[in-house]
């Protein structure tokens, strides 16, 4: 990482990057953009390479950690291209079965950390499923900018079944109590609340700054919900008033969180809008409430 401190950089830099990260602004636009922020010390490329992802040094459970038994599986999901590949966790010395967590990437494939966010679901004792929806395209293709151009050219319907038929084959899995939350980042916040919509019995659903449902579709939603939103993340965290006029209008049980200073992606630990602090109360009020919900 470099030696750019993360209280130095200007908010629009934050803004910027989302543009980028979410297809609004093109690579070069983007590089456009930031150099009008390259000023004193700063050039563009050490912004660029601040602002990146950084998946070496960042995980938090190591892939071989001994402590969980991890593998790829493939699962069925016919009306969603074929089969899907996903990492498959759970406790190395679990004797019961488990409740189950669907773990939902971003808009940009089963990268490294989210595989790493599906290990550490499992550590806190559940049966994990991390699906890559980028599985009938080749998979995640190493590095985030092409894993974003490949999932925006996928089927928006066939990716959501994806995510629909992981719910069915974890609830049946041998190692799993039948019990099945779901917990999703970014574009899999937002497949989160879809999940809830279109998963009658789904027991949990926890999306990370996701977009949210149609309001005519909440009546529909049966699981408690965990929301958790950024206080600079307007983007996103401005639907959520009309969401949650939706829920108690309905009376739909739902705890909602919105961090104070935090950005869009603030529990992504591999780029400098994580802030430690709200994602670690974040994943603590997730795994408590999964916890609750998943017995």
């Amino acid at each position: 990482m470099s030696q750019i401190d993360k209280n130095d950089i200007k908010q629009e830099v934050f803004d910027l990057y989302d543009d980028y990260a979410h297809n609004r602004l093109d690579r070069r636009g983007f590089m456009q953009k930031l150099s009008l922020y390259a000023v004193g010390g700063l050039t563009v490329p050490s912004l660029m390479s601040f602002l990146m992802p950084n998946y070496e040094t960042t995980l938090q459970i190591k892939p071989d950690d001994t402590r969980l038994k991890s593998e790829y599986i493939k699962y069925p999901s016919p009306k969603g291209g074929g089969d899907i590949k996903g990492l498959l966790s759970k406790p190395a010395d679990a004797k019961k079965k488990l409740g189950g967590v669907i773990v939902v990437h971003e808009n940009r494939g089963l990268n490294p950390y989210i595989e790493d966010v599906g290990r550490r679901a499992a550590l806190a004792g559940f049966i994990s499923l991390a699906p890559d929806a980028l599985t009938p395209l080749g998979g995640y293709p190493g590095n985030d900018d092409e894993g974003r151009i490949m999932q925006s050219k996928r089927d928006k319907g066939e990716m959501e079944q994806n995510f629909i038929d992981a719910y069915t084959y974890l609830k049946n899995h041998k190692d799993c109590n039948g019990k099945v939350g779901v917990v999703g980042f970014c574009y899999g916040g937002g497949i989160s609340n879809m999940m809830a919509v279109r998963v009658p019995d789904l027991a949990a659903a926890v999306p990370f700054y996701g977009s949210q449902p149609a309001v005519e579709d909440v009546p529909k939603i049966n699981a408690p919900l965990m929301l958790h939103y950024a206080s600079l993340d307007t983007r996103i965290t401005a639907g959520w008033p009309a969401y949650e006029a939706a829920l108690k209008a309905n009376n739909k049980k739902y705890q909602a969180f919105i961090y104070e200073g935090a950005n869009h992606g603030f529990h992504n630990d591999t780029t400098p809008r994580y802030d430690k602090a709200a994602a670690e109360l974040a994943w603590k009020r997730t795994i408590d409430f999964f916890a609750e919900n998943l017995k």
